[in-house]
């Protein structure tokens, strides 16, 4: 079951192949300038150069240790850090803000993007780099989601929220990889050419549901809830009539993918939903009931069935160990299921889990049974946020590497 579970797991993101999805959608006119950007930076890229190669192109992907890009001929690749920007993101924001603006009204931009974006993408307005640092920080370890995390970098940004598509007088088409929840596109990468209906105000809300004191932030935020300072561009407005903004993949397809998989296997495949939000330990809760209900009842599906989820999990972080929200979540089902344990895997899409070098874990029926024979206590690791030690000792860690996908979490139970 090990296997078909990772099996399941390696075709879905086989056949949602960023440069598969990307060719699909490319214009028939060659562009003048190409952006790529995220984490499926370079698979939406070479998509774009095998149908355009003589068009000049700025890439920004996320960077890999031990990894030199070489420089290519006709663009320039700025790998950037990612989930915390760094000096490359500041240099990969002010390079293409300003090659935009060079551009014609007669011209076609092509901007292509991926999750992660948001970090890799970074043109402080308002604040200094070290600021926005500790803020993406803190607002990553507060439990807070993906729209109020970007409804706040919107507003400390001159790229995020449709400026750069207000950066150029050129017609912009735009493809877009859904790594959030719901697929609004305003929310991918912090929507850089998509109309944002978030405000200063709604910015500054965010700060103080999380108790975030950030001085030099709030003092932003402020002049522009009182409006001395202009709003991101809005729907409606005319700059939006030359931009052309389309969904080519999200995590409703990746998980079809996995469904066809199975049932090719044999079992009855259901997709519970690609949305699920919240904190992963809650989740995970909601998954364990649903398994408890189908083998003591038959409801909603009668056993044998496997039960697909996506979405994005949130971790408010408390203790001090390796997590990733993947990783909890499983530590969690494992936790409610007790000695009725159940295969179950999940990992996120791009192959890095949190902060760990793992796309996510699998969880075995027998997994509470090896932890107290190692002497592991599965509930305090996970009240200190370490569900990546609990799984690496007991050898049940999922590690890809680097996908070139970002299509959000992918999580699979097997109820036999």
């Amino acid at each position: 079951m090990r296997a078909l579970l990772t099996a399941s797991f390696r075709q879905a993101l086989e056949q949602t192949h960023p440069a598969h999805l990307t060719a699909q959608h490319l214009p028939q006119e060659a562009p003048a300038l190409i952006v790529s950007v995220g984490k499926a930076a370079m698979s939406m890229l070479a998509a774009a150069r095998e149908r355009f190669p003589e068009a000049p192109f700025i890439a920004v992907p996320k960077a890999e240790a031990g990894r030199a890009w070489p420089q290519a001929e006709r663009g320039q690749i700025i790998p950037a850090r990612h989930p915390v920007p760094d000096e490359q993101s500041v240099r990969a924001a002010q390079i293409i803000l300003q090659a935009v603006s060079r551009l014609q009204a007669s011209d076609l931009l092509l901007v292509l993007v991926s999750g992660g974006g948001s970090a890799l993408l970074c043109a402080p307005w308002g604040i200094d780099l070290p600021t926005k640092q500790a803020l993406t920080q803190a607002l990553l370890r507060s439990g807070a989601d993906i729209q109020e995390i970007n409804a706040v970098r919107k507003h400390l940004s001159a790229i995020k929220g449709g400026r750069l598509a207000a950066a150029t007088p050129a017609r912009i088409q735009a493809l877009y990889l859904s790594d959030v929840p719901g697929d609004d596109l305003s929310v991918i990468a912090s929507g850089p050419t998509v109309p944002d209906e978030t405000t200063f105000a709604q910015a500054l809300a965010v700060l103080d549901k999380y108790g975030l004191d950030f001085l030099e932030v709030r003092s932003h935020l402020e002049q522009g809830a009182k409006g001395a300072l202009p709003e991101s561009p809005k729907p409606g407005e005319a700059l939006f009539q030359r931009v052309e903004n389309r969904l080519i993949g999200s995590n409703q397809i990746l998980l079809e993918a996995a469904q066809r998989f199975w049932q090719a296997q044999g079992y009855p495949a259901v997709i519970l939903s690609d949305r699920f939000q919240g904190e992963a330990r809650e989740l995970a809760r909601f998954h364990a009931n649903l398994v408890q209900s189908i083998r003591a009842h038959g409801q909603p599906f009668r056993p044998p069935v496997v039960l697909l989820s996506g979405g994005e999990a949130s971790v408010t972080v408390r203790g001090s160990g390796q997590g990733g929200r993947n990783q909890e979540f499983l530590g969690w089902l494992g936790f409610y299921l007790g000695q009725d344990g159940v295969w179950a895997l999940a990992a996120d899409s791009d192959g890095i889990d949190g902060n760990t070098s793992a796309a996510g874990a699998i969880l075995e029926p027998d997994t509470w049974s090896q932890a107290q024979r190692l002497g592991l206590d599965l509930k305090a690791l996970l009240h200190d946020n370490n569900a990546h030690g609990f799984f690496q000792a007991l050898g049940g860690l999922l590690i890809t590497g680097e996908t070139a996908h970002n299509l959000n979490d992918f999580r699979v139970l097997v109820v036999e």
